[in-house]
Order: C-alpha cells, then structure tokens, then sequence
C-alpha cells in the first residue's frame, strides 16, 4: 500500500519537526561534527550515545536517522501534535508500544538558502533484507551528484522527469517558478507528494513512462535522474532499471529530451553509456543526439563489469555470494560477455536546443578528483560556446587574456645541456581543474594575451620572432584557442 501523506497529516508533522528542531542545523548540533562524521561513514554508535541527551530532537534521530527503537511515550511527545495513531496508520511508523520503528526514511535537507525534510523508502540495511521491487530511493550519491551539476538560473517552467522522492524538484523550486515532476511509479509519486506536502510546496505530479506525461508540452529547463542501470532488458526495481536493454535507456532520454526543450532551453542528466569492444564511447553518444543539441557529455568514471554487477547487487540489499546473487550476477555478466562489454561509463549530460546553427558536441574525460560543483560550469560552457559560434569568425581580431586562475607548469629534465623543459601543461585551479598540454610556441602566444592585442598581431609577433608564417601559426594556433575558451582557460576582452 502506497501512503498518503493528507495536508493535515503534513502540517501537523511539519509542527512536530519545526518544534522539535528536526532539521539540518538542529541535528548536526545535537550529534555534534565527529558523531555526525561516524553516522556518515555508516559507524552510529556515536550519534546513539550523543543523541541521548538531545530530549524530543533525540528521539528523531534515532527513529528516522538512526533505525532504533524507541519507546511509545517518547515517540507520542517527540511527534505532537501528530497523533501517534496516525503515525501508525499512514506507515511513519511501524511496530507498537516500546518497540516503535520509522516505517519510512524521512530526514532533513538542505541547501545555503534553507532546509527541506525527503520522505523515501527504508534502505536494505534498515530493513534487515533486501529491498522490494517499487523501492524509492533517498538522497544518494547520485542524486547529490546531479544537484550539483544542475544549472541553476532563473527559468519558467522545469521538468524534473522520473523525480523518486522528488529532491531534484525541490531544489529547482529555488529557481523555477513553476515546476512539474514525473514517474512511473505510483509508490514514488506518493512520496514525492509526502515531501512536497511537509515542505509546503506546489509541484504538479504526473505519471506515466518517459516523457508521455508532457506530451506536446515544452519547458526551459529539464533535469532527469534516470533509470540508467545498464544490462539486460528487465525491470527487478523501478528505481534503477528500465526495461531497455543495454544503455538505452539513457539513450532514449538524450535523444527525446531535446524536442520537449524550448529553443535555447537546457536538460541535465546522469547517464550511462557502454565502452564496447573496437567502437569509441564518444561516438556511440554522439550518435543518440538528434539535430540542432548543443551537447557536453562528460564522464566522471568507467566502472569493470564486475565491480558494476557487484554494486548493483549490493545497492539492492542482495548477498553476490548467496545463490540468487551468484544466479543474477551469472546472467548480468553473460549478458555483457556477449555484448562485448568492456566497461561501462557514468556521467552528467548537458543538452540545449539550439536554432538552425550548427551545434557544438564535445564529449570528455573528468575523472579527477575536484571540489567545485558542475552546475555553474556547465552554464559557462554553455555561454563559452555561445560565443564561439556567434563570434568564432572574429577569434583574429578578438583581444584574449589568460585569467588569473589559469598556471603555466613546467616540467624539466636533465640533459647534456643542463635542464631542459620536456611537458608544457596549462592547469586551470578552479571549476573542474582542466589541464592542456602546449608546445613552446603556444606557451609564448598565450604568454601575450593580456587583453591589449589582438590575436592577429600577437600571431605575427610570433612568426617574426619564432620564424614561419603568421597564416601558418593562425591555422595551428585557432583550434587550441576554440578549445581554451571552451574550458575557460582564455577568455574574449
């Protein structure tokens, strides 16, 4: 049975929340930095022992934090003015008199604007088993990762397609002003609506498959996190599979999405892709695009076959080493045998509806480690490419300079001679951390952008000075500065 979360319900449980301090700041001033810190590396016994002294707040996290058992007395006070029964009735919570338990997964969450609350489901580890097959996640690693790589300025309207618990909605709410979510699961959409009821938000709520529930409707903006388990074709838990074999399930999206865009519109994605035997992950992308999609794949990490099989079993509260892991993961990796699947690639998809102009497609390699969210560079790189192609026939007569936070490195080694500088590297130390690698005649190119000249004249500086011709150094020089706006490593004055 699907809850339902009535607007009483919410507002009664939003009072037991605020009163008792139940959000972001409140929990982390209770459990304190190092239990708080042990709770997320999945260690709790700090936080039990410090949440003891933390009154109604306490009985909280322990319920819906941290999977204890709590008393009936301590529950009825900690929830008021919510009636326990209700509790109860709706599947909050589950159990009776001493043994209380949270039947669902609610918990705080929040941004530097303010806090939320998310209902889901229980995970594998609170359940004690595995998970069943209309399991709604919570707030994982991937649903942060797509909030982070989310762009986000002010738009209209905001498509948040498959939404689960409905946090992407949320967040877009801070910059959408109209907002719909979608799924095809009637248990997910029931907990969205739990979550946007407690937050006292308005989302419209659609179901159906893909993008069925909009059709003929455009938006400005879509964010999708969607099923992109890849693998045979079958559908073991909604949350994760499709029903589409392989990667075609993000294919599906990246090709379809475009068309419910409105013309300079965006859409953001996690996705999947396939590294295949002779064939290069690029291409096989670039190939879901349809005309007129700007299009920046980037790929965060490429996972073994075996280690992703092995992820996905666990995730979802199944043992590899029982007889039904050994039987699944058996036919998951027969499967990608016999697709001839070497490896299985993971990142974020930013697409945008252009006009009749020719679209930019740029598919690369981020899988160092770096701090700053995506979000913000890809609305630059989007602009960058902008640009580019309103002014990429003016790169002569344009004035760059090279931005502060962009590093010359060199790397020296001995010889007869002495030293002697082997690799010339450019390191962007913001954003994403790009990196280039240029021979010396760009090192003394880029060394003059400041602003003052234009690249022509910087070109025949270069030619008198290093020989050649500045028509030959322009026909070299032209793609690497594309490429170094692009990335923000140079910029227009």
């Amino acid at each position: 049975m699907n809850p339902e979360f009535s607007p009483e319900f919410c507002a009664r449980l939003r009072e037991a929340f605020r009163r008792t301090g139940y959000d972001t700041g409140g929990v982390m001033a209770a459990l304190g930095p190092m239990a708080h810190a042990a709770l997320g590396r999945g260690e709790p016994e700090l936080a039990f022992r410090a949440s003891s002294d933390a009154g109604e707040l306490g009985t909280l996290i322990r319920l819906f934090l941290l999977g204890g058992d709590e008393s009936e007395a301590a529950v009825r006070a900690a929830l008021a003015p919510l009636p326990l029964e209700d509790a109860l009735g709706t599947g909050l919570l589950r159990g009776e008199r001493d043994a209380l338990r949270a039947g669902l997964d609610v918990r705080p969450h929040g941004d530097e604007e303010g806090d939320w609350w998310v209902v889901s489901d229980l995970d594998a580890d609170a359940l004690g088993h595995q998970v069943p097959p209309e399991h709604v996640l919570g707030v994982g690693h991937a649903s942060l990762s797509l909030l982070r790589a989310t762009l986000r300025r002010p738009v209209d309207t905001l498509l948040d397609l498959g939404t689960g618990n409905g946090v992407q909605a949320l967040h877009a709410t801070r910059h959408a002003r109209r907002v719909t979510a979608t799924d095809v699961s009637p248990r997910a959409l029931a907990l969205a609506q739990a979550t946007f009821r407690l937050n006292e938000l308005d989302v419209e709520l659609l179901r159906g498959e893909w993008f069925a529930p909009v059709a003929r409707r455009r938006f400005d903006q879509i964010v999708c996190n969607p099923p992109f388990v890849v693998g045979p074709a079958r559908v073991d838990y909604t949350y994760r599979d499709s029903g589409l074999g392989g990667d075609d399930a993000s294919a599906l999206v990246v090709r379809q999405l475009p068309a419910f865009l409105n013309e300079g519109g965006v859409g953001q994605l996690l996705a999947s892709w396939l590294h295949v035997e002779g064939e290069d992950w690029a291409d096989r992308v670039s190939r879901w695009l349809p005309a007129n999609t700007d299009a920046w794949f980037v790929q965060r990490d490429v996972a073994d076959p075996g280690l992703y099989v092995g992820t996905w079993l666990r995730d979802a509260g199944i043992d590899p080493r029982s007889p039904e892991g050994r039987a699944k993961a058996a036919a998951w990796l027969d499967w990608f045998a016999e697709a001839k699947v070497q490896g299985v690639g993971f990142g974020f998809v930013t697409l945008r509806r252009t006009g009749g102009e020719q679209p930019t497609i740029v598919c690369e390699d981020l899988r160092q480690a770096y701090d700053d969210p995506l979000g913000p560079e890809a609305g630059a790189w989007l602009d960058r490419v902008a640009w580019l192609r309103e002014h990429g026939t003016e790169l002569l007569e344009t004035r760059f300079r090279v931005p502060g936070t962009v590093l010359l490195e060199r790397v020296d080694a001995p010889g007869d001679e002495g030293w002697h500088t082997t690799v010339r590297r450019l390191h962007r130390t913001d954003g994403p951390g790009w990196q280039h690698e240029i021979d010396e005649a760009a090192a003394a190119l880029l060394a003059g952008c400041r602003g003052v000249l234009p690249l022509s004249d910087l070109l025949e500086l270069l030619a008198v000075a290093h020989g050649g011709s500045a028509e030959e150094l322009a026909a070299a020089a032209l793609p690497m500065i594309r490429e170094l706006v692009r990335h923000g490593m140079v910029e227009p004055v």
